[in-house]
């Protein structure tokens, strides 16, 4: 064979270095829906959605949420039915909020140690109705002050001892109710600890701690208050208390220390624009850590889906899908009912 012949016969790649196009094509996994959910990298399903919820004094009572489209707060024999429907779709847990009278909060949130507080009717009627649901009860007192606050406002600043012993006492009333998970939001020093030893000498071993270790001082919390009642209580802000959002090491040191007193998951909030904190302490921690999507970023998502400037379905499974590629255990999230429809429509359309 002449070398004119084998000059012919050589491939017209065999000069195209390793790694490089056209022998590598990434395109070609994407070509169909097949390869691409063969590929996948993160995957996003109903057992990771925690769906909050509000509750409300009265019977058969729908109370709409201005400030977030499609959120009622429910009272409590409709949130019996919302746990029905949550665990008819899968979900695997509620997080229950209560709207309380404003003539119940008091300086000192005394309704919040009532056994027969809101969330705790709300807990015992779930309970009752027996299903294979998790409940998940905040920690915390600004649902219950008059003045709005986490913790108890002394001498015109929050006393974080103080509000230690209040938080102990509104966690043992939850406790005692059957709540699953405790879940302290108020960002005080030592509560995890101080909740967690309560809870052993109680004889509440199994009771869950999902600590709000890193919950920043946020301006996404609005719709939230709103929905809760203390907007129109909250004297001064949350700053002395809940983190610089310029902080990252801070949230990773609170969250080792939540850890380090008893808590079995951590909590990142807000969720959308702390992406980078969430990864952060999963990476770094290695424990269950949840985000939460809070009633901003779900506010912000329905005004553009509402005008039409954004696909409904798709952009809240893609928004949903950033934490779980952030690297949560799972999501607290409004649109929790709408997308376990969304997914089990995929799954079977």
């Amino acid at each position: 064979m002449t070398k004119s012949n084998e000059r012919s016969l050589a491939s017209p790649l065999e000069n195209v270095s390793p790694g490089s196009f056209p022998l590598v094509r990434p395109r070609r996994v994407r070509q169909a829906n097949w390869s691409r959910r063969l590929v996948a990298e993160t995957r996003l399903s109903v057992d990771d959605l925690i769906w909050p919820i509000f509750v409300v004094e009265g019977e058969n009572q729908r109370v709409p949420v201005a400030s977030m489209p499609g959120v009622e707060r429910l009272s409590v024999d409709l949130a019996v039915a919302a746990a029905h429907e949550a665990t008819e779709l899968g979900i695997p847990a509620l997080a229950l909020f209560p709207y309380t009278d404003p003539a119940l909060r008091r300086d000192d949130a005394r309704e919040a140690f009532n056994p027969d507080n809101l969330v705790c009717k709300a807990t015992r009627a779930i309970r009752e109705a027996n299903l294979n649901i998790g409940i998940v009860l905040d920690v915390a007192l600004d649902p219950y002050t008059s003045h709005g606050h986490d913790g108890l406002l002394i001498e015109g600043r929050i006393a974080n001892d103080e509000t230690l012993e209040a938080l102990v006492k509104q966690a043992m009333v939850q406790a005692e109710a059957g709540a699953d998970i405790l879940a302290p939001s108020d960002m005080m020093d030592g509560r995890v600890g101080a909740i967690r030893r309560a809870l052993e000498a109680g004889g509440y071993r199994d009771t869950m701690i999902m600590s709000y270790a890193a919950k920043y001082a946020s301006a996404f919390y609005g719709p939230f208050r709103d929905a809760v009642g203390s907007s129109s209580t909250l004297k001064g802000d949350k700053r002395t208390y809940q983190m610089d959002a310029a902080n990252t090491d801070e949230a990773l040191r609170e969250a080792a220390l939540d850890l380090a007193e008893g808590a079995d998951m951590i909590m990142v909030k807000p969720g959308m624009p702390y992406l980078d904190i969430l990864q952060r302490i999963s990476q770094d921690l290695r424990a269950p850590t949840y985000a939460y999507q809070v009633s901003g970023e779900y506010a912000m998502l329905m005004a553009a889906i509402q005008n039409g400037w954004l696909d409904g379905d798709r952009v809240v499974v893609e928004s949903l899908l950033a934490f779980k590629r952030a690297g949560a255990s799972g999501i607290l999230t409004y649109f929790a009912p709408r997308v376990a429809r969304e997914l089990r429509d995929r799954a079977t359309g």
